[in-house]
């Protein structure tokens, strides 16, 4: 495989480029009307026609939750899309040690780009600076490393946004409502993710002095957890106005209990986007009226982002000539409004 020179490699890990003195000079001090495009206007771009061939690794931890499956699906249908990528994937592992070694044999193969979504972003971290090290540039995908000296380019999702989002939309709902309940069934709460979801939560319930939060509950992201768990809330809490879940592979656990124990007296709010969960949003025939999401779809994005970077060609729609450093994806609030627009994106 023909590998991209020295000096275009350190362009590609560190987003510089080479000026020359008296370009620059000219730049400075040059008298002659300034006509011309601006140089950003020409800057190449990534886009659907076929460009110069990239091999893009891409490690994951073991696809074990929806979420994750829908990750690896994302990026393995993205590949597919462009005919200039080659696409090395991993088996999945949550053992950091085998994936370090997965991550090694795809540098060892000498991949163009690589494309790591951490099982644990600190422990990966010495094997992600091994390969930018060695002039590979890493997409770090949602689970950041320790350094951002250990990636080119972070792409992922808002887990304070998402908290934040379902609170704006509970406390809208509940504007009206003197002295409204909430109750959070959350995740795993030895997980930073959870810890920041809630947050964010607790930070948008504070704009509305009418609504306080009675009762919290840690799940595992099980459905059996969500069923356990939520039986516990509603054994607990007699009434209450709304529910946020932070996951709705969960959240089909947290439904089950909800009908056994018929109760229809709330609405309630999933979260990361699960196609059951859409579904159930549809139909409108359950207490769920809304998920926010954490799009799955980062991984094709992350893929584009690599393409790009294989290719030294920035992001169209942007004037820089460099893909970005970091990419946070917004966590939307799907509907029934807006649910046929997002179904497509919904993970099994």
């Amino acid at each position: 495989m023909a590998r991209t020179p020295a000096t275009s490699r350190r362009a590609l890990l560190f987003g510089t480029a080479a000026v020359s003195a008296g370009a620059l000079l000219t730049a400075c001090t040059s008298n002659e009307p300034k006509n011309q495009e601006p140089a950003a206007d020409s800057a190449p771009v990534a886009d659907d026609k076929p460009g110069k061939a990239v091999t893009i690794g891409f490690a994951g931890p073991q696809a074990d939750h929806g979420w994750l499956n829908a990750i690896n699906d994302n990026a393995k249908s993205r590949a597919k899309k462009y005919s200039d990528v080659t696409l090395e994937i991993t088996e999945g592992s949550n053992d950091t040690a085998q994936q370090i070694g997965q991550i090694q044999t795809l540098i060892n193969k000498k991949v163009d780009v690589l494309v790591i979504l951490p099982a644990d972003g600190k422990a990966l971290t010495q094997v992600g600076l091994q390969a930018m090290r060695a002039g590979i540039p890493v997409v770090n995908l949602d689970r950041v490393f320790a350094s951002p000296q250990a990636y080119r380019c972070w792409i992922g999702g808002d887990n304070y946004g998402m908290g934040l989002n379902a609170g704006h939309y509970i406390g809208e709902q509940l504007k009206g409502k003197k002295n409204a309940k909430v109750v959070e069934l959350a995740g795993l709460d030895n997980l930073e993710l959870t810890q920041q979801r809630t947050k964010g939560f607790d930070d948008a319930l504070k704009n509305y002095p009418n609504i306080r939060k009675v009762a919290r509950q840690a799940a595992d992201f099980t459905v059996e957890s969500g069923q356990a768990k939520m039986a516990q809330l509603l054994q607990a809490q007699s009434s209450f106005d709304a529910l946020w879940n932070h996951d709705d592979d969960q959240g089909v656990g947290a439904l089950r209990a909800i009908d056994q124990a018929g109760r229809d007296d709330f609405l309630m709010v999933g979260g990361a986007g699960a196609k059951s969960a859409m579904d159930a949003i549809k139909a409108g025939n359950s207490v769920l009226k809304a998920t926010v999401l954490y799009p799955p779809t980062m991984a094709a994005s992350a893929i584009d982002l690599a393409r790009a970077l294989g290719q030294g060609k920035g992001v169209g729609g942007l004037a820089e000539f460099e893909i970005p450093s970091s990419l946070t994806l917004y966590s939307a609030v799907v509907t029934k409004d807006n649910v046929d627009q997002y179904l497509p994106t919904g993970f099994i």
